[in-house]
């Protein structure tokens, strides 16, 4: 069969797109009316978990009998792929099969898809060329209702320009933190209703580290990160120093907060869509959800020179809710490291982007490697073209819980 591959922007809007495509309004090389057309998106699992909280219907999970939204992203995934083919369709469309999934769940989709794809035309939307499917031979972009075909991804134009350097705003406090072990894990280990999930963690992060944390979907990823920032109760106890202090001793969440920028692509979901760029940015040196009370002259200052690193000074007032999707990201590493904390968390950050948009991310967290004293935590499961961290911390599941390999 003749499947196809639609290149994506993070400008595009790829429900739009899938509605034109379903309508018939976009010609895509075969006729769908009258055939059984699936959709494998994070909207239709959205959909389901929706449905279920409904009426618990567990219409793609009744292998299970569990609410979709219980489920890990590479069960959701597994799950809903599974209830599509049961359906037999003739036609399925895929939008971001590997966001989020870890190689081996990846590995496994792409396995069914490829089997699928003898029997089954496939329409795949695609913003990652490491992503390409790859029994899919044709290539286009896409422009209102009409398709351009290209000979190959690589004939492609990068679509957004990456500067030559990138020089990072000064901070307008120091710490004395970014001279001190940041982060210290002694023989740390967690468990929930005696099921264990982490088992003798031994890692410390230094100012100016730079570690990707990476680890299968389920390894306990989020659950060493809340160690971290002071979200985990299972952390009083434990031969923990963060920061300096060991955990319990008097200080507070707030406290350790403040010395962590962190950022992760749900947390957009809290701002309010009319705020502007410029607020945004000023609102992480106040910690806070949105903007309360006046900026100083000179947080406003260093916003803006924020704004203008990435080229984005004609946005600076535009809402938020406005900007594309790598836009958007890019403001929020701005927000998250205009007050130069000693730590920076940054939880798959990279997912959903597209090629230019994450090369362009990608030179900004170089850049804050090399021109600042803040330490840079990436979680990610691909390792980025690029992106070199110094140290990588892999956890590794095993009976008594995940254990962790530090690589150099």
């Amino acid at each position: 069969m003749n499947h196809l591959a639609i290149v994506l922007q993070n400008s595009d809007n790829e429900s739009k797109l899938i509605q034109q495509i379903l309508s018939g309004k976009m010609d895509v090389g075969i006729t769908l009316s009258n055939r059984k057309v699936g959709v494998f998106s994070p909207a239709t699992i959205t959909q389901f978990i929706d449905e279920d909280d409904r009426h618990q219907s567990h219409v793609a999970t009744q292998h299970v009998q569990r609410n979709m939204a219980t489920l890990s992203s590479g069960e959701q995934k597994k799950a809903l792929l599974n209830y599509l083919i049961s359906q037999q369709p003739d036609c399925l469309i895929i939008d971001s099969p590997f966001d989020n999934l870890d190689s081996a769940a990846q590995a496994e989709i792409k396995e069914k898809l490829t089997a699928l794809s003898t029997t089954v035309f496939i329409i795949q939307l695609l913003r990652r060329s490491d992503d390409l499917l790859p029994f899919i031979l044709r290539v286009a972009t896409s422009h209102q209702h009409h398709l351009t075909f290209h000979d190959s991804l690589a004939s492609l134009p990068m679509r957004v320009s990456l500067p030559s350097k990138l020089a990072i705003p000064s901070s307008l406090k120091s710490y004395s933190e970014t001279d001190k072990t940041l982060v210290k894990m002694t023989n740390v280990g967690v468990s929930y209703g005696g099921q264990p999930i982490l088992h003798a963690i031994n890692w410390t992060i230094e100012a100016g580290d730079f570690w990707q944390l990476i680890g299968p979907n389920g390894s306990g990823k989020t659950t060493l990160l809340t160690m971290i920032t002071g979200d985990n109760p299972k952390a009083y106890g434990q031969d923990l120093l963060l920061f300096g202090k060991r955990k319990g001793t008097g200080v507070s969440i707030w406290e350790i907060r403040q010395l962590i920028g962190y950022l992760t692509p749900s947390m957009m979901q809290q701002f309010a869509s009319l705020q502007t760029v410029e607020q945004i940015i000023v609102s992480g040196f106040l910690d806070s959800v949105g903007l309360y009370r006046h900026p100083s002259s000179s947080q406003l200052r260093l916003a803006n020179e924020w704004i203008a690193l990435l080229g984005m000074h004609a946005q600076r007032h535009t809402p938020f809710a406005k900007l594309s999707q790598g836009q958007q990201r890019m403001v929020f590493i701005a927000r998250a490291m205009v007050k130069h904390p000693p730590l920076l968390i940054l939880d798959e950050i990279l997912a959903g982007l597209d090629d230019a948009n994450a090369a362009l991310a990608i030179a900004l967290i170089n850049a804050i490697v090399q021109e600042t004293k803040t330490a840079v935590l990436l979680v990610s499961h691909r390792q980025e073209l690029g992106l070199l961290p110094h140290k990588i911390l892999r956890l590794l599941p095993s009976a008594l819980g995940s254990v962790g390999i530090v690589e150099e």
